[in-house]
């Protein structure tokens, strides 16, 4: 049996489903102190788990992941990818979102709170995404200068359209949960206290359900995923370890930990 002994993740098996909880409450979950190289392993880990038939990620806390951990990304002495982790040719990112879709189990996205930049990524590269009245999604890597590298320009214009894609992945704008049903980035809204215990239903169903009938479904349509990746993903991780060393990204760092609105220069 896998060992799921994690510093930022709780992992708890119940019922053939595994529900990986994101436990940095305090810092609203954002993707930092060592979760994104916890994240990669997870996925690994439960893959390969025969008692796992399906899989429901959600967040501790009001929130489901507030993306990179700036402040991480200011103190780094090495420059840091919007995922909290120092640039290594984008080896994390692009490890984590294939062992995501390397996953055959469905994956049931209960996305109790704000799901921001990476945070918005892990949701997106779900199966099956039920989100809470109230909450916000959004890919906000612009606004700390930095290009939507980490899955981002991958996974939303399949989700919305090239237009759309373009609109919020330029701007970096939050949208409520509500739109986001609307234009079909998550499946359906519920009320807060409600989101949970429906995403863990569906996931339960899922388990139970034609095992092979149902991930091999998952692996036919992940291959338009996957095509998608081999096009874009290492352009856009590139681009975004680029825009690391602007300083245009120092100066969305520094004024975010000065609270302050940044004063971009084109630099």
């Amino acid at each position: 049996m896998p060992d799921y002994n994690y510093r930022t993740l709780l992992v708890e098996k119940a019922a053939k489903v595994a529900t990986i909880t994101l436990n940095r409450p305090d810092r609203l979950n954002a993707v930092g102190d060592g979760m994104h190289e916890e994240l990669e392993d997870v996925f690994g880990r439960i893959n390969g788990d025969a008692e796992v038939n399906a899989i429901l990620l959600t967040g501790a806390g009001r929130a489901f992941c507030a993306g990179g951990d700036i402040s991480a990304m200011d103190q780094s002495p090495e420059p840091a990818t919007a995922s909290g982790i120092p640039i290594t040719l984008g080896r994390g990112p692009r490890r984590l979102i294939m062992n995501i879709l390397e996953v055959e189990a469905p994956i049931v996205i209960a996305m109790n709170g704000d799901a921001v930049g990476f945070g918005a990524t892990l949701a997106l590269f779900g199966d099956v995404i039920i989100a809470a009245e109230g909450a916000r999604i959004g890919d906000a890597h612009v606004r700390v200068g930095l290009v939507a590298g980490d899955g981002g320009a991958v996974i939303w214009p399949l989700m919305v359209g090239v237009h759309r894609a373009k609109e919020y992945l330029m701007t970096g704008d939050l949208i409520s949960s509500t739109e986001a049903e609307r234009i079909g980035l998550v499946n359906r809204v519920v009320p807060p206290d409600e989101c949970v215990p429906n995403a863990r239903a569906l996931a339960e169903r899922l388990a139970n359900g034609a095992t092979w009938a149902i991930r091999w479904t998952k692996a036919s349509i992940n291959k338009v995923i996957r095509e998608r990746m081999n096009l874009i993903l290492d352009t856009s991780l590139a681009y975004e370890a680029l825009t690391v060393a602007t300083e245009d990204h120092k100066e969305a760092a520094r004024a975010f930990m000065e609270k302050r609105r940044p004063e971009y220069k084109g630099r």
